[in-house]
């Protein structure tokens, strides 16, 4: 899970605060997906009705996940494919590097794959002496940078295009321009002799059929149609919550997925893979093996956080985080990133390991907004902090923090007593605009980039007495005033 040798978050982050061009870059292309989602959906029409509908899909799956996945292995194998329950990541591994040996594969293809990142499978691979090329554009560009994904769906989002002519460059060993039409012209020529040689192709699953026992991918660069076709042996790595029941729930799906991930109406290709070539076929693998993969996804089920398996990884959820837009995916520290990561990464790594991810938020729910099936991310995330205070897990200062504050908020005379002092206690601190901004003690870590303004001159209670009292006293005059005139009128 982890890609990064730095453990501390806020170390991470402020590696990510000081690059300007990362900053500048994913500003740019996150404004750019949240328009063209807002305008897919107007265009669709209804889209509550359709988040409903995908929700209610993804609930009805993820409750009978067994039946499913069941009905999903018989399939793939009457269509003639091989199919592999792999609960570790090891267990996962361990199978494709088999594979890879048995066939003497000397070179691997791949398409975009997150569940492939997670397993941190290209060094399994490349140690077996495999070489490994990834075929996704943006997929190849962090792979020549030897960086991990900063994004669900635009690996490279934070770069760019400069940046990756100098990456092109160093490849093809004299300058490429950098601009769009030259890189692409490079990249498909480099890309093209690694589907040619390749002996396997790996792929991800953004859905599964179970129904058909079929393998859906969805793409704009036509690599995965290439990835599945080409070489003798196709190996699709899925996650065990990755299926559909049927075609029906698949059609849901595909509305869903691209206009919340990039404003498209539907990805350039959609490809579905039913097995390995039959007899007749022009074009095919010869041999197709389906990972599915655990890796602690089944852990999550029946707890408060089954409903991140609903996730149809679309990365909405990133492209209106105000915390992913000043610090990009990577210094989150793991595979998934975002308000999805911070909730999922937890759950497969364990907490210990990953506490300071559900702490990285603003809890300003736009993650749960933007989600096409309604995971309520934001409420997880408080679910994760409620766990780690609940186990202890939490600072010491913070713990004896907020001992003091339940003690003085138990206790009227002195919280009233202590809301009047706050004032005068921090009125030397301000400046003339009434804001505190000195660094100092615990409050730094607000100052340092927020905004604390002097509490009011009348506190709420004591504006709440003092009206209160004057509001039930007119109150009263009035009633006794209506009595007396109903009096005179009987």
């Amino acid at each position: 899970m982890r890609t990064s040798a730095e453990r501390s978050f806020v170390r991470r982050a402020r590696q990510a605060l000081a690059d300007s061009t990362l900053r500048a870059a994913v500003r740019k292309a996150q404004e750019r997906f949240r328009s063209g989602k807002r305008n897919a959906e107007a265009e669709l029409g209804h889209w509550e009705a359709w988040r409903r509908l995908g929700e209610a899909i993804r609930r009805h799956t993820i409750e009978n996940l067994d039946y499913y996945l069941e009905q999903l292995a018989d399939n793939v194998e009457k269509n003639g494919g091989t199919v592999v329950f792999c609960a570790t990541e090891r267990e996962a591994v361990e199978y494709i590097v088999q594979v890879a040996r048995e066939k003497g594969a000397r070179r691997v293809v791949k398409s975009k794959s997150m569940v492939s990142e997670e397993l941190h499978l290209n060094r399994a691979l490349e140690a077996l002496g495999v070489e490994v090329v990834e075929s996704d554009l943006g997929e190849y560009i962090i792979q020549l940078a030897g960086e991990p994904p900063s994004h669900i769906i635009a690996p490279s989002i934070h770069k760019n295009r400069r940046q990756i002519a100098e990456l092109f460059s160093r490849v093809a060993g004299e300058p490429v321009p950098d601009d769009t039409p030259s890189l692409t012209r490079f990249a498909r020529r480099q890309l093209r002799r690694a589907f040619l040689e390749a002996d396997i192709g790996i792929t991800g699953c953004n859905f599964a059929v179970a129904e058909t026992g079929t393998v859906v991918l969805v793409s704009n660069e036509g690599n995965a149609r290439l990835t599945t076709t080409l070489p003798r042996v196709h190996i699709a790595i899925m996650g065990a919550e990755r299926l559909v029941p049927t075609w029906d729930d698949l059609d849901v799906m595909l509305h869903l997925l691209p206009r919340a991930a990039t404003g498209q109406k539907i990805t350039s290709y959609v490809t579905a893979v039913s097995g390995p070539r039959r007899p007749g076929d022009a074009d095919g693998p010869e041999e197709f093996h389906l990972v599915i993969v655990d890796n602690g996804r089944l852990d999550i089920l029946g707890t408060a956080y089954q409903d991140v398996l609903h996730c149809i990884r679309c990365g909405a959820c990133l492209n209106v985080c105000p915390v992913y837009r000043h610090i990009g995916g990577h210094a989150y520290g793991s595979v998934y990133c975002g308000p999805i990561g911070k909730v999922l990464t937890p759950l497969l790594g364990g907490m210990e390991e990953w506490q300071e991810l559900p702490h990285a938020s603003s809890l300003c729910a736009a993650c749960s907004e933007a989600c096409p099936v309604r995971i309520p991310l934001h409420e997880l995330l408080i679910e994760h902090r409620t766990e780690q205070a609940s186990r202890g897990m939490r600072p010491w200062a913070e713990r004896w923090a907020f001992r003091l504050y339940r003690w003085a908020a138990t206790h009227p005379a002195f919280y009233r007593r202590a809301v009047r002092w706050a004032r005068r206690v921090l009125a030397p601190l301000a400046d003339r605009e009434g804001k505190v901004r000195l660094a100092v003690g615990p409050l730094k870590g607000w100052t340092a980039v927020r905004d604390l303004p002097l509490p009011a001159r009348q506190s709420f209670l004591d504006w709440w007495e003092t009206e209160g009292r004057r509001e039930a006293q007119g109150s009263n005059g009035r009633t006794k005033g209506e009595e007396r005139d109903g009096e005179r009128s009987a």
